[in-house]
């Protein structure tokens, strides 16, 4: 089968032939006739066999009849990750060479000013992540009512990275009328429910068994310590000894990892760069390019450079890292033996990823071939329990550590914050000497007053709450907050003298008047 029997337009196939493919792939001729029939079509197939170009190719040849209005496209691709836009608006340009159509990219990163200029001239084709195209409809730039054909790729990938409530989203704002087309290389249950509920009759085009891998790529399992370091090492043994190694992508599970990863192949004199989602859209489009164009050798990446990245000249697939979820696994292999080429990829596992390796083999049906020594059930075992006799023979060497030492030397945290010491009685007789004999008081006088009641009640109070545990302070005196006690508070205070018995009339106001009322009767 060839080209020209699909049914594509002279424009297409010309673009095709320039391109030098003469032949479809299977699932670009299963897919292609029932889309250029305007019928909703289902798409299911390995990574590499093409998928992009199924739609693309219909796209166009339908795209050459009508025009397009101002802030309303008449075409909507929506894609997981800016790395998968960008790689179907490079395929637009490529077949679309003969064609005078606009296109629009909406991802992040970008100016929102340069998105709507090309918006407001009119757009053939959107080009779109969930999260940006949401943002333009509701600031009111973008239309979505003329959309004629609703293109929904690595669906299974929508559903991972937390994008179905955003389709629904999108698709209640699009004609019913509408033409859609889901592709996706592995077909969970909660995909069939959007299948079911936006696909009016699908053309199902299943090339492979969702979930299956390739044939052409040669897999293996390679056994490690959890030490991260002796993970490193065995990455680096690898890539030494893997034959016919042209370039490779190493996945990682983490971001933190990525970078990790990547310095230490730097050190290690190796040609490596880092890809993960928390760089910014110039930095990893350069890594892209510099990796398709072979100045970069090893590209240790995150899951964003795991579904649909078309760079078909990849001869290995590393996996530092076990992925959590059995379909990643499908579709990171998927980025070597792309377009009936041979692969290689090669796994890295440790004691504690053998039950995630189980579920691998569960999903792709077929068991995995170990390189050298594979990790038993027993190593699992031993590794984890030898994680919680180390965290105890820690806890045991610091119990001991205290055991050593004396009591006094150590006191605790909590008595140590509590254990401000009352000024002594040496302290109050030196700040009183201080000052100066103005305030000085004599010792003969009278003797030292007693501490105020009212400023003993609260420090007694405060010594039960903070420093009561098995030490008492009642005996030390304590003159409120701080150590400094004013001078008027130790002047001792004069007793008056007693009064006399005749001087009673004169200190009583009423008997003095008394006395001069009969004084004046005389």
């Amino acid at each position: 089968m060839s080209f020209e029997t699909l049914g594509l337009s002279e424009k297409v196939l010309s673009a095709v032939t320039a391109a030098g493919y003469t032949q479809p792939t299977p699932i670009q001729a299963g897919a292609i006739p029932p889309v250029l029939e305007r019928r909703d079509v289902l798409g299911l197939a390995q990574t590499g066999t093409g998928k992009t170009a199924s739609f693309v190719l219909p796209m166009l040849t339908l795209l050459e009849k009508g025009r397009a209005r101002a802030r309303m496209p008449r075409t909507l691709i929506l894609e997981p990750t800016r790395e998968l836009a960008a790689q179907v608006e490079e395929n637009f340009t490529r077949y679309g060479v003969n064609h005078k159509l606009n296109l629009a990219l909406l991802i992040g990163g970008v100016s929102f000013e340069e998105q709507n200029r090309k918006l407001a001239r009119g757009v053939d084709v959107l080009i779109a992540t969930p999260g940006r195209l949401l943002d333009h409809s509701e600031r009111g730039k973008l239309l979505l009512q003329g959309i004629e054909i609703l293109v929904i790729d690595e669906a299974d990938r929508m559903l991972d990275m937390g994008f179905i409530p955003d389709i629904e989203r999108i698709c209640k704002l699009l004609p019913p009328s509408r033409q859609t087309l889901f592709f996706s290389a592995t077909m969970p249950k909660e995909i069939q429910h959007l299948v079911d509920k936006f696909l009016s009759n699908p053309a199902r085009v299943e090339v492979a068994p969702p979930s299956s891998t390739a044939e052409n790529v040669a897999q293996a399992l390679v056994a490690s310590s959890d030490d991260p370091k002796d993970k490193r090492a065995t990455l680096r043994r690898l890539i030494e000894e893997s034959e016919e190694l042209t370039n490779a992508i190493i996945f990682c599970n983490r971001k933190r990892d990525v970078g990790v990863v990547a310095r230490s192949l730097e050190r290690h004199g190796l040609n490596a760069g880092a890809l993960h989602g928390d760089m910014d859209q110039r930095s990893r489009m350069q890594m892209l390019e510099g990796f398709r164009k072979n100045t970069l050798t090893y590209l240790v990446a995150s899951d964003v450079a795991a579904r649909g990245l078309d760079i078909p000249a990849v001869s290995h697939v590393f996996n530092f890292d076990v992925p959590h979820s059995p379909e990643d696994y499908v579709h990171r292999i998927g980025r070597t033996g792309r377009a009936g080429r041979t692969g290689t990829t090669k796994m890295i596992v440790t004691p504690a990823d053998k039950r995630a390796v189980d579920n691998i083999e569960k999903l792709i049906g077929k068991e995995i071939p170990w390189e050298g020594d594979a990790v038993s059930e027993e190593d699992s075992g031993a590794s984890r329990g030898g994680r919680r006799r180390s965290s105890g023979g820690r806890r045991g060497k610091d119990t001991a550590e205290t055991t050593d030492k004396p009591e006094e030397a150590k006191p605790s945290s909590r008595r140590r914050k509590s254990s401000k010491p009352a000024p002594a009685e040496t302290e109050v007789e030196v700040a009183t000497e201080q000052q100066g004999p103005v305030t000085q008081a004599p010792v003969s006088q009278a003797p030292a007053p007693a501490a105020p009641a009212q400023a003993a009640a609260p420090a007694k109070g405060r010594n039960s709450q903070r420093g009561g545990r098995g030490r008492s302070r009642e005996k030390e005196p304590v003159f409120g907050e701080s150590e400094f006690v004013p001078a008027f508070l130790l002047r001792p205070v004069r007793p008056s003298p007693a009064p006399a018995a005749d001087n009673i009339a004169d200190d009583d106001g009423d008997d003095a008047e008394t006395a001069s009322g009969d004084a004046l009767v005389d």
